[in-house]
């Protein structure tokens, strides 16, 4: 099994914009800057549980739709006053083609991990 999996297009997503991927690891948030730079995180603040596809997307951040708090789509950290973290996911786009893939490896291996 790959440990990259394809999920669209970058035009498919619109610019300072996000649309969501359904794994088995939950619900992932795909970001697209206005630089074209492609991020992903899980579709979930830490704070109020809101729905981070539906916020504003700036620079390489995101602020949440509900209480305003700003999250690294780099890192996952929240910026400011505000502590926690969200999950983030690898992604890659092929120069090329312009395809978006997206890694689940990690949370495939803590997944035989807790198995073993």
């Amino acid at each position: 099994m790959s440990a990259w999996h394809e999920i669209g297009l970058v035009t498919d997503i619109p610019r300072r914009g996000a649309r969501c991927v359904a794994t088995p690891f939950g619900r992932i948030a795909v970001f697209r800057t206005a630089e074209d730079h492609v991020f992903a995180t899980e579709d979930r603040c830490p704070h109020k549980g809101g729905p981070l596809s539906q916020g504003i997307v700036h620079d390489s951040s995101v602020t949440c739709p509900l209480h305003n708090a700003v999250i690294s789509l780099e890192s996952g950290e929240m910026r400011g006053p505000d502590e926690g973290r969200v999950r983030v996911f690898k992604t890659r786009v092929d120069p090329l083609t312009r395809v978006i893939e997206l890694s689940l490896a990690a949370e495939a291996a803590g997944i035989v991990e807790a198995a073993e």
